[in-house]
């Protein structure tokens, strides 16, 4: 099922390759994080995974990005984030390696199909 560009929620990089999303705001304390399906034109998955890749281990605040490749669609990639702050996420989206792989990217990109908005609880990170 595909969800309309303005309802789509998950995965930073994405939510900025969309444009702005009107959401809820959680907690200013509470970790931040996001989770979505984007859908890559065909063949292009691993041109897409690798520029939604670059750069993320100099992200401050981000605890944990994680880009998969779904094994059922051969042309989906899943998007995980998790942050220590949704303002940290926020400022994320101007950081120059992000603006360059959201240029780079959005050529590459088909759609997107699930996201969602979370507050993490627990977990391991890096």
């Amino acid at each position: 099922m595909a969800v309309a560009r303005r309802s789509f929620l998950g995965g930073g990089l994405a939510l900025a390759m969309l444009g702005e999303v009107a959401v809820a705001a959680p907690e200013a304390s509470a970790m931040y994080g996001m989770i979505g399906k984007m859908k890559a034109k065909p063949g292009q998955r691993a041109a897409l995974a690798a520029i939604l890749g670059e750069g993320t281990g100099t992200m401050p605040g981000c605890l944990n990005y994680i880009v998969a490749e779904d094994l059922a669609d051969a042309d989906a990639l899943w998007i995980t984030e998790i942050w220590d702050s949704k303002a940290s996420h926020d400022a994320s989206l101007a950081l120059p390696q992000v603006k360059d792989a959201i240029r780079r990217g959005r050529p590459l990109i088909a759609g997107f199909e699930l996201g969602a908005e979370l507050r993490p609880l627990s977990g391991v990170g890096r």
